[in-house]
């Protein structure tokens, strides 16, 4: 019986490093853009727009922090939303707390040796993770809608 019980413990523990180290990497994915800064936010933006989501806001981080007297390298933010998607959720009682990721964001940023990086949620997992309306809405739809985006950073 003690080796059985120390078994599951040491599979718990391996299991929690496991999860530690590896969910950052499954929730959100950053990958290298071919192309230019300025010309991947616009390409995204053309795609959420064509795809028939609206951008509710394009931070420019940069420049937000340096009227705060920081700096920063330049990072956009782009809040996208499909209006039906949204009231899906937010009319379910069950679900409104997910409020708080919306709008889905679309990272566009460029790191110290000039490479153009974009990030995103796995809104499939993270539906999932949430369930019930939430997890009809992320994973059925928003998810393929929103891979659609940044399509063009798996070639």
């Amino acid at each position: 019986m003690k080796k059985i019980l120390t078994g599951i413990i040491i599979g718990f523990v391996l299991f929690a490093v496991i999860a530690k180290l590896a969910a950052p990497g499954l929730m959100l994915k950053e990958r290298v853009s071919p192309l230019s800064y300025e010309e991947t936010v616009q390409k995204i933006e053309s795609a959420v727009t064509n795809g028939g989501w609206v951008i509710s806001s394009n931070m420019d981080m940069q420049k937000s922090l340096a009227k705060r007297g920081q700096t920063a390298p330049r990072v956009t933010l782009l809040k996208i939303c499909e209006p039906h998607y949204a009231a899906e959720i937010l009319n379910d009682d069950d679900s409104m707390y997910v409020s708080l990721m919306m709008p889905c964001t679309i990272s566009v940023y460029e790191k110290s040796d000039g490479s153009v990086y974009v990030a995103t949620m796995n809104a499939g997992l993270m539906g999932r993770m949430f369930g019930g309306t939430v997890a009809k809405m992320m994973g059925g739809s928003v998810a393929p809608e929103t891979a659609a985006f940044t399509a063009f950073l798996n070639q």
